[in-house]
């Protein structure tokens, strides 16, 4: 029987080490962000020395924004495990108007926008995103917000809610 590796480019291999990772979180409370970037890596350095491009054929591209994070704190632990997992990705900025946020993904055409919220007023803004970006876009958003709204992401047209770093390799493995 053919290896894994050479008949998929390695996706099968890698799609273990992310579900080992996964698994060795399970039993234990939520990492630290350091634990969080710290565990990316190690999956992303175990991707690049095997020279596995991504889980998938070709790779979906990611766009990222912030509409009121001026941090984004959550942004760079998802850019690190989309890294991992092998998505192309471009950061369209912090900070943004709903129109910025629109703009670029009308340029860069993503598969998925990835979003941290903060605050409840951002609801008209992420409605006016889902409504003027290509309905083919997957919108996976986190932050506090949704632990405190949770019929938001429903109400604004979320398709995924990553309420850690955790759920979003997840999804990502639905993909």
């Amino acid at each position: 029987m053919p290896s894994p590796h050479k008949t998929d480019g390695g996706a099968t291999a890698l799609r273990a080490q992310i579900t080992a990772q996964l698994e060795e979180w399970r039993p234990r409370a939520s990492p630290s962000r350091q634990q969080l970037l710290k565990a990316a890596e190690k999956v992303a350095a175990w991707r690049r020395e095997r020279q596995i491009e991504s889980l998938w054929p070709d790779p979906p591209l990611m766009a990222t924004a912030t509409l009121d994070d001026s941090f984004g704190h959550g942004l760079e632990v998802i850019h690190r495990f989309a890294e991992a997992a092998g998505l192309r990705r471009v950061h369209l900025g912090k900070l943004l108007t709903a129109e910025a946020i629109v703009d670029g993904c009308r340029v860069h055409r993503p598969h998925l926008l990835g979003m941290t919220v903060l605050q409840f007023d951002t609801e008209p803004d992420l409605v006016a995103i889902r409504r003027q970006i290509d309905p083919a876009v997957r919108i996976v958003a986190g932050g506090p917000i949704f632990a405190a709204d949770p019929d938001l992401a429903e109400r604004a047209g979320i398709d995924f809610v990553a309420r850690s770093a955790a759920d979003f390799w997840r999804y990502l493995l639905t993909l």
